[in-house]
């Protein structure tokens, strides 16, 4: 497979499993989406927690320009995560573009890629227009990115199931 989509609520043990898919791989090109903010411990924690879990070979990019690495013919990449990049992106005025963007360059990419992203279709309806904004652009774009997947995983519980 060279496209899979592993979706799962937070803390479901989603970004775990993606990484153990490319565990046996030489090489693996980890893009990082989340920015990072040096008042926000609790957030830096966490993403202390995924760089240790990374095997040392694993070459870290931190980037929101995912269509343009796809684009690129080298390792394999594994991109934690799908909801940061729309979370960053959902108030420019090209996300719609930027999507459309990044769902070509997953269709086309000759690269073995694992995407992490966030199922929030299972949860209430947000109570502001910026949480409904967020929920409809990241589920669009998961159904997007599953539609091309070679296969998609749904984590629940740290227990992966497939569902393509």
């Amino acid at each position: 497979m060279s496209r899979t989509l592993v979706l799962g609520g937070s803390r479901s043990g989603k970004s775990a499993f993606a990484e153990s898919l490319l565990t046996q791989a030489p090489a693996v090109t980890y893009l990082a989406t989340a920015a990072t903010d040096p008042d926000d411990a609790e957030w830096a924690a966490r993403i202390a927690a995924h760089q240790a879990r990374r095997p040392p070979h694993w070459h870290t990019l931190e980037t929101t320009d995912l269509a343009a690495e796809l684009r690129r013919d080298r390792a394999p990449v594994l991109i934690d995560s799908i909801t940061l990049w729309v979370s960053a992106a959902l108030e420019e005025p090209d996300l719609e573009r930027r999507a459309d963007d990044l769902v070509k360059a997953w269709t086309a990419t000759t690269r073995r890629v694992v995407a992490v992203s966030d199922e929030v279709g299972s949860g209430v309806v947000p109570a502001s227009d910026a949480g409904r904004r967020f929920r409809d652009a990241l589920g669009l774009l998961n159904q997007r990115l599953a539609a091309a997947a070679d296969g998609v995983h749904l984590v629940v519980a740290g227990l992966p199931l497939r569902l393509k």
